[in-house]
């Protein structure tokens, strides 16, 4: 939520500063915090002793799904651990989740 705010609303304003944010604390008791941590994604990953390294994917809007699978592809290929979609994308008309998802799937096998 922090992350769709600021880099939303004051990413590209170099002239406004968050002085408050409020947040409900019965949205706050909804979060129960990650279901596991580092040790986790690095056993998955097969990568100790090093920082993982990764990416979002950008531009957020504009990809065909092919594209996306794609550059999903050249990242990992490059030598990244993990590619993320950015907090906004969800299942956008040129590039629908299930279609996004199965251009992914194939970029990493």
């Amino acid at each position: 939520m922090f992350t769709s705010i600021v880099g939303n609303v004051l990413g590209s304003k170099c002239y406004l500063r968050l002085e408050d944010l409020q947040i409900p604390i019965a949205h706050v008791k909804t979060f129960r915090g990650p279901p596991h941590g580092i040790q986790v994604e690095r056993d998955k990953l097969n990568k100790y002793g090093r920082p993982l390294l990764g990416c979002t994917i950008k531009p957020k809007l504009g990809l065909s799904a092919k594209n996306y699978g794609r550059a999903v592809y050249e990242c990992l290929r490059g030598g990244l651990d993990f590619t993320k979609d950015d907090e906004n994308v969800n299942s956008q008309p040129f590039m629908g989740w299930r279609d996004r998802f199965l251009f992914f799937a194939k970029a990493i096998t």
